[in-house]
């Protein structure tokens, strides 16, 4: 095969990037490459390009980069900004621990904390990524075959189209990613006998005194709940995660669930929680925006090594590279992350591309990694019965927000220790 690259050897300061996957870590890859000058093209397999799901949490390790592309200013009118993190029990609506966000969280690490719908955030990210320089994206194409083992360059097929030539194949194509498959070969994701119920509901449909504007989390015995305002404050997004069999289709998000199933796996309420539950409507169907849809978590051990983060001209982001339990919530800020240290990899011109998505990789998969097992502990901690449960709640009355802060989270910036403050 004539590959005909534009690098040469990886050398030239400017590389063609091909980017498998259109999700918010394609964008956010995409834009942190043609920041630097790179040509982009990005490649969803889905025929309309967009972001499925509901609410996505920012924190400020994510927010500062969107900050520091510009994006906060189109993004910020169409999220929420919560003033406090509360943690209540499911069964007695007690709280149990209050962590300030809100202007607290901004001052302290320079970014907000923000709540904001999926396809919100998705469409800032498309709409500024379509708008830069030598960029291009095409959906209904998927990666079907890729080769990467000539030096000149790396080569794909998209569905039946001619193969594809490019410096750089970035894998963003999220959990089932088909480029993490030819390129590390190590099987399907695993199930996690977990499962988020999810909806949305219009805030002006609930009782006034369950239109809340902070992040809260409620925590019983196998199961949480987490609700927060997205959409400028007009909608509520509520998640229900339980340890609970599955009845849905295996790999996707979007099963309608009835209402009777999610109030089974809560089990017994605080007649807050109830009456949060309760607004959401039966019965209505897939199509409409307040149903109730159930999605399997699945997960993968967490990264071991920079070789499952990069691999010559081939680099995974994002959940195509470490998917993990939402329960702290950092699925989008990890692939944010991702993208801005895979886009000053490729500035480091006095290397070729093996050698920058090397760099990438080392950069990256400790942190990735220990996040994965911080997001797994976490829900071990939120879920607690017994005698753990009743340490929990001692311990955050006694903590309260010292507990809950996350300086060595939120307050990350790349080149420095994993545990920065």
């Amino acid at each position: 095969m004539v590959w005909g690259c534009a690098d040469q050897g990886g050398h030239s300061s400017a590389a063609q990037v091909l980017v498998a996957g259109g999700g918010i870590g394609g964008m956010a890859a995409g834009i942190a490459c043609a920041r630097q000058g790179h040509t982009v093209r990005v490649f969803e397999q889905y025929g309309v390009l967009g972001d499925v799901g509901a609410g996505v949490q920012l924190g400020p390790n994510a927010t500062r980069i969107l900050q520091s592309w510009g994006l906060l200013e189109a993004l910020t009118p169409l999220a929420s900004q919560p003033e406090n993190l509360v943690v209540r029990s499911v069964s007695t609506g007690r709280i149990l621990a209050t962590l300030p966000l809100g202007a607290t969280a901004a001052k302290r690490y320079g970014a907000p904390y923000l709540c904001v719908h999926r396809a919100d955030l998705h469409r800032v990210l498309a709409d500024s990524l379509s708008q830069m320089a030598d960029v291009s994206i095409r959906v209904g194409r998927s990666v079907v075959e890729l080769d990467d083992t000539e030096e000149e360059g790396v080569c794909m097929r998209v569905g039946d189209d001619p193969p594809v030539q490019g410096d750089v194949l970035v894998g963003a194509d999220g959990l089932w990613s088909l480029t993490r498959q030819a390129l590390l070969s190590d099987g399907a994701p695993q199930p996690t006998g977990h499962v988020a119920y999810r909806a949305m509901v219009s805030m002006a449909d609930l009782a006034p005194a369950l239109r809340d504007q902070n992040v809260t989390v409620w925590l019983g015995p196998h199961v949480h709940v987490v609700q927060y305002p997205v959409r400028a404050g007009e909608s509520m997004n509520v998640v229900v995660a339980a340890q609970a069999p599955f009845s849905g289709v295996a790999q996707w998000w979007d099963n309608a669930t009835p209402a009777f199933e999610v109030k089974n796996a809560l089990g017994n309420t605080c007649k807050a929680l109830a009456d949060m539950i309760a607004s959401v409507p039966d019965e209505r169907g897939i199509d409409h925006p307040d149903a109730w849809l159930a999605w399997q978590l699945f997960e993968r051990p967490p990264v071991a090594g920079p070789d499952e983060m990069a691999r010559r001209r081939v680099a995974l982001l994002g959940d195509a590279a470490h998917p993990m339990f939402p329960y702290l919530a950092q699925g989008a800020g990890m692939a944010i992350e991702d993208a801005q240290a895979l886009g000053r990899a490729l500035s480091m011109h006095a290397l070729n591309v093996p050698q920058q998505l090397r760099h990438y990789a080392l950069n990256r998969w400790e942190r990735n990694a220990f996040v994965q097992q911080r997001a797994k502990r976490n829900g071990d901690i939120f879920h607690a019965d017994g005698f753990k449960r009743v340490g929990r709640d001692l311990a955050m009355w006694a903590m309260g927000a010292k507990l809950l802060d996350q300086p060595w989270l939120y307050g990350y910036e790349a080149g420095t220790s994993l545990l920065a403050k």
